[in-house]
């Protein structure tokens, strides 16, 4: 090989795409997955490189574009600012993220982002969904639960008002249609609640949406609850009904009156599935989202109830 044909193949070499580490998947079942970029550039490289014709590489993304953008792409990150940061929980924080203007961000309800971070320089991704409505002008909020020992909980942790994210999608398969469905079975433990939320907003805020609405949350605490002022205005609406599970305590003296009623104790199990899915109003959908065994669970329990595999989603 001579000394032209040797530049040209390190050259060659150097446009190659790079394949993603495992940590690099946030394992949501995102669609584009990015080693579906990967392979996809990959196969494109492999054709350039067969044809001697950069030219053909063209049109690859940038894996990322700088500045403030609400032209959400699933395959390219884009930046956002943070405008405020609550500490909701001892380990709960909600983000908000500015929209350029009067812009929204243009999620249907339901629909989750994936958040890029980098941690002693390994690339990390994970998936959230939005909390705040789709309609929100200016602005997107984002309920993150960090974790002693994660690394995405680290990265998230550094934040400070000020600082960029960047964030791609949207992904999900679940697009929800006003007056689709009877009723809606809300299944949510921990921050599974977030998917919930935007979905039942959507519900509440569209006068002829008749979608009755059973939300069940599930907790370790009354105190470790989110939202609860959303939620209990949320429960004031004709059709919507909110029911908590608290796995950590023990008495309803320790509740406040409103919440007696509404709170059993343990853990969400057959016997409770039972009791929901037939004091529902109508025939229920059901919407699942928690932890993988969370989410396993409950989908034994809607089968065993008498639900087919068509009538719920597991987010």
């Amino acid at each position: 090989m001579d000394l032209k044909e040797d530049s040209d193949a390190k050259a060659w070499l150097q446009l190659k795409p790079v394949a993603p580490l495992p940590s690099q998947c946030c394992g949501s079942g995102c669609s584009p997955c990015v080693f579906d970029l990967y392979y996809r550039d990959l196969e494109r490289w492999e054709t350039a490189q067969a044809r001697n014709d950069r030219s053909l590489l063209s049109g690859k993304q940038p894996p990322e574009t700088r500045g403030c953008s609400t032209k959400l792409s699933p395959e390219t990150f884009l930046a956002f600012h943070i405008s405020t940061l609550e500490k909701v929980t001892k380990d709960t924080y909600l983000v908000r993220f500015t929209l350029a203007g009067h812009s929204q961000l243009g999620l249907h309800p339901g629909q989750h982002l994936v958040l890029r971070g980098t941690v002693d320089g390994l690339e990390i991704q994970r998936a959230y969904t939005p909390i705040s409505p789709v309609s929100a002008e200016g602005y997107f909020e984002v309920l993150i639960k960090c974790y002693r020992m994660g690394l995405m909980s680290r990265y998230v942790e550094s934040w400070r008002p000020g600082d960029t994210a960047f964030w791609r999608g949207p992904f999900g398969s679940f697009l929800y249609e006003p007056n689709k469905y009877g009723e809606l079975l809300m299944l949510a433990a921990g921050t599974g609640l977030a998917p919930m939320v935007p979905i039942l907003q959507s519900i509440t805020d569209n006068a002829d949406d008749e979608t009755f609405v059973t939300l069940v949350g599930c907790f370790k605490t009354f105190e470790g609850i989110y939202l609860k002022t959303f939620l209990q205005e949320q429960a004031r609406f004709w059709n919507v009904r909110t029911f908590f599970v608290l796995s950590q305590e023990a008495s309803p003296e320790q509740l406040p009156w409103s919440y007696r009623d509404k709170t059993r104790f343990g853990r969400l199990g057959q016997e409770l599935v039972d009791e929901l899915v037939a004091c529902c109003r109508r025939k229920p959908f059901t919407l699942v989202c928690g932890s993988a065994a969370f989410t396993e669970d409950m989908a034994r329990c809607l089968l065993s109830a008498g639900l087919t595999e068509d009538s719920y989603f597991l987010f």
